[in-house]
C-alpha cells in the first residue's frame, strides 16, 4: 500500500467531526493495533490472566465515540495522545478493581500519573522502534509511522510479535525474555534477530523504510 493509498487521518477526523460516524469508525481503526500494544505493555502479570489488551481496547473506542464532542484537538497527534489518556483511564479503573478485590494485600495502589508516565515510557519505547526502520522525516510523520509499524508488527507469527514486544516494547533483558517465552537466551537472541529482520521486510514491502 502507498502513502497516497492511506487513509488521511485528519481528514477522517474532520469529517468525524461534520457528524459522519463511519469517518469515526474508520479513524478509530487506524490505531487499533497501536493502542492494542500499548496496552499489551501496560498489563501486568496479575492482570493479565484476567484482561485482554482487545477488551481494553474496545473499551476505549466505545468511550472515545460517547465522548468525541470532548475532543478539541484538530491534527493526528493530539488525537492519538488523546486516546492514550482514555486507554490509561481505562486501565487504570481495570487495576483500581485488582486492588480492591485483592484487599490490597498484595499490590499497591497506583495512581493515574504513574500509569501515564509508564505508558509514555511504553511509547517512547515504540519510538525508538520505529526510529530502528524509519527515515527521520518529524514528529508528525513518526507519529503516523508509529500505527503503520504497529500493523506490520500484527502480521509477524506469535512468537516474533512476542519477542519484539518484550525486549523493544517492555525493554526487557534478554535474560527475563528467555524465562517469559520458556526458551533460552540464545534462542531468544536469534528468535528476536529473526524477528527484527522480518519486521524490516514487511516495512520495505510497504515502502515505509
Amino acid at each position: 500500500m502507498d502513502a497516497d493509498s492511506r487513509p488521511d487521518p485528519e481528514q477522517l477526523l474532520a469529517e468525524a467531526r461534520q457528524g459522519r460516524g463511519d469517518s469515526l469508525g474508520r479513524l478509530l481503526e487506524l490505531y487499533r493495533n497501536y493502542l492494542a500494544l500499548l496496552a499489551r505493555t501496560q498489563i501486568d502479570l496479575n492482570v493479565q490472566g484476567r484482561l485482554d489488551a482487545s477488551d481494553l481496547v474496545q473499551e476505549t473506542f466505545l468511550d472515545a465515540c460517547r465522548d468525541f464532542g470532548r475532543f478539541r484537538g484538530s491534527s493526528e497527534g493530539e488525537w492519538v495522545a488523546w486516546l492514550r489518556k482514555v486507554l490509561i483511564c481505562n486501565l487504570a479503573r481495570v487495576v483500581q478493581h485488582q486492588v480492591l478485590a485483592q484487599k490490597r494485600t498484595t499490590r499497591r495502589e497506583v495512581s493515574l500519573e504513574q500509569h501515564l508516565a509508564a505508558l509514555d515510557r511504553s511509547a517512547e519505547r515504540f519510538e525508538a522502534l520505529v526510529g530502528r526502520h524509519s527515515s527521520p522525516s518529524g514528529p508528525a510523520q513518526r507519529r503516523e509511522c508509529a500505527a503503520l509499524v504497529a500493523d506490520q508488527l500484527a502480521r509477524l507469527s506469535a512468537d516474533h510479535r512476542e519477542v519484539i514486544v518484550l525486549r523493544n516494547l517492555e525493554g526487557l533483558p534478554f535474560p527475563e525474555v528467555a524465562r517469559r517465552m520458556d526458551r533460552s537466551p540464545g534462542a531468544v537472541r536469534i528468535l528476536w534477530v529473526r524477528a527484527v529482520d522480518q519486521l524490516r521486510q514487511l516495512l520495505e514491502a510497504e515502502e515505509l523504510v
